[in-house]
């Protein structure tokens, strides 16, 4: 892959939003989505200069934000000596180009700034591979802009040079066909990532140790969460997608309870679908968990946007089912009375970074792992060895006893697998 266009730091940049009545509430920038860009830049190695919010009734076709504010931005930019010129917003390809042509600068949209990010992120071979899939997801329908100052062959003649009229692959398809080969190689790569990862979750289903997976949105203190329960010893810096590479750690929460508990990347407004498509080898374990622990900073005045942000995206993995609980995180820094109210089996204010209610959370935890979970026994006929298996592999096995009937067993089971058990009931 090339080398990060934001690798450079202190790259200036200038950042311009575009607010629409007609556009959806994931596509709209206001001052609050102006800010997180601005963090975004910063992440990304870049120094906002200056920032422009542009309303209209509708974007431009053509150049996104009209050709006078579009000249404002190349105005603002060369006085602020700014080479590169950021969107809160999307981009078509061609938009992209011809505001580079308007500028004379780099016009990177949200998606690709993000996306850099990701890319220097990165650490592992796995976070890697699914970084540079979302990349060539990202570039395949812009290559046309990309290579407009190339002369290209042609069937037809037209301006070409001599000797390269005439039928043959131009370099625009070479590439296209390049890069979709490599698409579908990461695509397989990533595949056995996942077959790993379901050997993975059998042997943990073996082992019966719940996972409790912590997802949230970027910089809520998910790492942090993770450092003071486990001692994982994770960077945990005060920063926007700060942990790319998921991590898993056992933690005993009591003295009959020990869980798995796992991060995860940050969510954030406007996450690039692909990226999300991308990372579904790793986001995909949320579907699987036990419990989600859902961190919100409860200390930002967005959080609300932000959970509902985080919901979203979880529902879009297929995890929407799984049960969760509301951690709300920093609360040292907010006064008594601008913490939400919650009933204590739903959610625990906690400050992840001072220790205070990890407790509470705990016992949370384990109170919410035992929620709808049946200590039941059984007895299988010698019959039905099929039901006798599942329980093993899905059920807390306590004790197995042999009688003339069948085998007996004695197990702690989920509310799913008590209605598949429930004929086998043996009577106190």
């Amino acid at each position: 892959m090339t080398e990060n266009r934001l690798e450079e730091q202190h790259e200036r940049a200038v950042l311009v939003g575009l607010s629409c009545p007609g556009f959806h509430a994931d596509q709209d920038t206001d001052e609050r989505t102006m800010d997180e860009l601005r963090a975004l830049a910063e992440t990304a190695g870049a120094e906002a200069v200056a920032m422009t919010l542009q309303r209209r009734p509708a974007p431009d076709p053509r150049t996104f934000i009209g050709e006078g504010k579009a000249e404002e931005v190349r105005q603002l930019a060369e006085a602020n000596e700014a080479s590169l010129i950021l969107f809160d917003n999307d981009l078509s390809p061609s938009q992209t180009r011809n505001l580079e042509e308007l500028t004379k600068c780099t016009v990177l949209d949200r998606s690709a700034l993000i996306l850099d990010i990701f890319a220097q992120r990165a650490r592992t071979g796995e976070g890697k591979l699914q970084v540079e899939l979302a990349q060539y997801q990202y570039i395949l329908p812009r290559l046309a802009g990309m290579w407009t100052h190339l002369v290209r062959q042609t069937a037809g003649g037209g301006k070409s040079p001599i000797g390269t009229r005439g039928p043959g692959e131009t370099q625009l398809e070479t590439d296209r066909r390049h890069i979709r080969q490599r698409i579908d190689k990461l695509k397989n790569e990533l595949e056995q990532v996942r077959r790993v990862r379901a050997v993975q979750r059998r042997q943990r289903k073996k082992a019966e140790l719940p996972l409790v997976a912590i997802v949230g949105y970027t910089n809520a203190g998910k790492s942090t969460l993770l450092n003071t329960l486990t001692g994982a010893g994770i960077e945990a810096n005060d920063r926007l997608f700060d942990t790319l590479d998921p991590t898993t750690r056992k933690k005993r929460i009591s003295d009959t309870q020990e869980i798995l508990l796992s991060d995860t990347v940050g969510f954030i407004r406007k996450l690039p679908h692909h990226l999300v498509s991308a990372f579904k080898a790793t986001l995909e374990e949320l579907a699987y968990a036990d419990l989600l622990l859902h961190v919100v900073d409860v200390s930002d005045e967005d959080w609300p946007i932000q959970a509902e942000t985080v919901e979203k995206v979880i529902a879009q993995l297929g995890a929407q089912d799984i049960p969760r609980l509301m951690v709300y995180n920093k609360a040292d820094k907010c006064a008594p009375g601008a913490l939400p109210y919650f009933r204590p089996d739903e959610g625990v204010a906690i400050s992840a970074k001072t220790g205070e209610g990890i407790d509470e959370l705990l016992r949370t935890i384990e109170h919410a792992l035992g929620r709808g979970r049946h200590q039941v026994r059984v007895c299988i006929p010698y019959s039905d060895g099929a039901v006798l298996d599942m329980l093993h592999r899905e059920a807390q096995i306590l004790s197995t006893d042999y009688a003339a009937e069948g085998t007996v067993v004695e197990a702690v089971v989920d509310e799913k697998l008590y209605g598949r058990i429930r004929d086998y009931l043996m009577e106190n």
